[in-house]
């Protein structure tokens, strides 16, 4: 296919975006006004689900026993282009790290896609991706698979400036628990064995291990059960972390070290302690240098200019980086919010249902429809995305 033909297409794609560019904001600012966590997406699900039921994809929920899982497909054949959905928001903050406009922005792109399709060839799937915060539902989906035969997956998530580059964390979450024994703390101290003790004998290991671990890497979390009253010797404690590296390699090195601290908690005081890996490990993002090449000059052309080379900057971690060492992916952010504002905050909350935030679901539903296009129509692309991946598959 020419580049002349291609763009038309593009440009048909963005013309069908617009015009459904009311009712996706809309969408947008619904699952904003009502956040749901992790597995408990049933209305966002739905509402998308049936947004692209009704645009005439083939709809297929429930997917690896989630129930807020769905794969949306148009076209068929090969290639196949998946754009993922998330959707969950943060518990106490709700859409603080914008996937209302993940969400939207990816049935955008399908809606655009779906109206080419047949002049496109291959196929596009739309992925709706529960719990992505801490718990990897990207992952179960990798296990049952849901990605298999499937070319390029890609997907955009809000921030605070433009980039085409994601440079995502690998990430381990761990549960920790102490079992101890509950005594009254002024009449017999004795009798008891301190489980809030251990975990702050092991948090204060942690606070010791920083100094010696890479600047990249990241170990934090939160004391989730620390006793019931203040004269009764906590007999259990309860904890959640999370461990993260610049890359998979370091982070199977750091978890003993962080296991090793909180087993320390359960010696020092007798304490019996419990450690549970969340099996969902996230891995370090791989993203796709054909494929964010394209993104990237379609990304211009919705008015959003990056320039190359990049100095990608964390964006904390991500279950698509498990996606995107099984495939050719690609993880771009789109800004909605000033620089010095956070994500996972109140703030960041308030700009995903913004105009900024409103604008960045038309624009990232755009730029990615039209990098679909290129995957779908462009042989060489396919190529060079593909040699691409295992390039990078092979570096140890």
């Amino acid at each position: 296919m020419d580049d002349a033909t291609r763009d038309a297409l593009k440009a048909r794609a963005c013309a069908a975006i617009d015009a459904r560019a009311a009712e996706l904001v809309a969408l947008s600012l619904r699952i904003h006004a009502h956040p749901e966590v992790a597995y408990e997406e049933h209305r966002a699900s739905a509402w998308l689900a049936e947004l692209l039921a009704g645009d005439g994809f083939e709809v297929t929920r429930g997917l690896a026993e989630m129930p807020t899982a769905f794969r949306a497909t148009a076209g068929s054949g090969a290639p196949v282009v998946a754009i993922l959905a998330e959707y969950d928001a943060l518990p106490g903050i709700g859409h603080g790290c914008g996937h209302n406009i993940i969400a939207t922005s990816a049935a955008g792109a399908g809606i655009g896609l779906r109206t080419l399709i047949d002049d496109t060839g291959g196929s596009v799937q739309v992925i709706g991706t529960p719990a992505e915060e801490v718990y990897g539902g990207k992952v179960q989906l990798i296990r049952a698979g849901v990605f298999d035969g499937i070319d390029a997956a890609m997907m955009v998530h809000p921030g605070t400036r433009d980039a085409v580059v994601a440079k995502a964390l690998a990430c381990a979450e761990l549960h920790i628990e102490y079992f101890g024994r509950e005594a009254h703390a002024a009449a017999q101290p004795e009798n008891g064995i301190n489980a809030l003790e251990a975990m702050i004998i092991a948090y204060n290991a942690i606070n010791a291990l920083r100094q010696h671990i890479r600047r990249s890497a990241r170990v934090h979390g939160v004391i989730t059960d620390g006793g019931e009253a203040p004269n009764i010797v906590p007999g259990h404690s309860a904890a959640s972390f999370l461990v993260r590296a610049e890359d998979d390699a370091y982070l199977q090195d750091l978890k003993p070290r962080v296991a090793a601290c909180f087993e320390a908690g359960g010696q020092a005081t007798g304490a019996r302690v419990e450690l549970t890996w969340n099996p969902n490990q996230y891995a370090a993002m791989n993203t796709n240098p054909a494929i964010a090449e394209a993104f990237r000059r379609n990304f211009a052309r919705v008015g959003r200019s990056v320039p190359a080379p990049e100095t990608p900057r964390p964006l904390g971690s991500t279950d698509m980086g498990n996606v995107s060492k099984i495939m050719p992916g690609i993880h771009p952010a789109i800004a909605i919010a000033p620089p010095h504002v956070n994500s996972h905050s109140p703030q960041f909350a308030d700009y995903a249902a913004s105009p900024s935030g409103q604008r960045a679901v038309t624009d990232a539903a755009k730029a990615l429809a039209m990098t679909a296009v290129d995957v779908l129509t462009d042989a060489a692309l396919r190529s060079q995305m593909r040699e691409d991946f295992e390039r990078s598959c092979a570096i140890p």
